[in-house]
């Protein structure tokens, strides 16, 4: 595998993938809204796949209530900015790959200059507002947006802003629709791992071109029962 690592090997022999693929991801500008419960399997998972360069924007820090489902963390972080704790961890995973900490909540004052960066956006936030900025900077700068989302034992994924006839979030979940809504803050560790692990294959799939991702359907999977769906946006 000339010009390739042996870390990659196994991914590189999957026939949907291969040389070719994998310097797409080598290539590819990632951003992570959010390094919390969603964003720490999306991160692990992209930076062991060898994502060339990922940005992860959050602007909390470290809490013990954190700790039972955001797995990039440690005890003796608590208190410390989980951007930067996360790109230490993960540049501990994989030294090849660039990972940029954005120490920041994501505004409409600095989306799109921030968005700007990236080739795409994945959603590891836990609001309304923030998703609709992303899907407001992204529809204006034509980038794909990997959504999820996950309530108790509840997730769902899907991708916007992808082929001739885009959907977008605004679509899904009209601003009129979520002003009153509040969301539950129970949730159970394994929900955003089931959850944020298939919005980083939805990210390997677009990156790599292969298969079919989610793009205009929504996935949802309730873990109480394993039942899972897709319906088209």
């Amino acid at each position: 595998m000339e010009g390739m690592t042996e870390r990659y090997h196994r991914q590189i022999l999957l026939p949907e993938l291969g040389e070719e693929g994998h310097e797409k991801l080598r290539k590819a500008r990632v951003l992570i809204v959010g390094v919390g419960g969603l964003g720490s399997p999306i991160a692990l998972y992209l930076t062991g796949a060898g994502i060339g360069t990922i940005g992860l924007l959050d602007d909390d820090v470290v809490s013990v209530t954190n700790l039972h489902r955001q797995v990039l963390y440690s005890e003796s972080e608590v208190g410390q900015s989980k951007a930067e704790c996360a790109a230490r961890r993960l540049s501990s995973l994989n030294g090849e790959v660039r990972l940029i900490p954005h120490v920041s909540r994501l505004t409409e004052d600095n989306a799109a200059e921030i968005i700007s960066q990236y080739d795409l956006v994945v959603d590891g936030c836990d609001n309304f507002a923030t998703r609709y900025v992303i899907d407001e900077v992204c529809r204006a700068q034509r980038k794909p947006y990997v959504y999820g989302s996950i309530e108790g034992l509840d997730g769902q994924v899907s991708v916007f802003g992808v082929g001739d006839r885009p959907r977008y979030y605004a679509d899904l979940y009209p601003r009129s629709e979520t002003s009153d809504y509040q969301p539950s803050k129970a949730v159970l560790g394994t929900t955003p791992a089931v959850v944020g692990s298939v919005e980083a294959n939805q990210v390997l799939q677009l990156v790599g071109g292969f298969g079919e991702p989610l793009v205009n359907k929504l996935w949802s999977i309730d873990l109480r029962s394993m039942n899972s769906f897709i319906v088209n946006i």
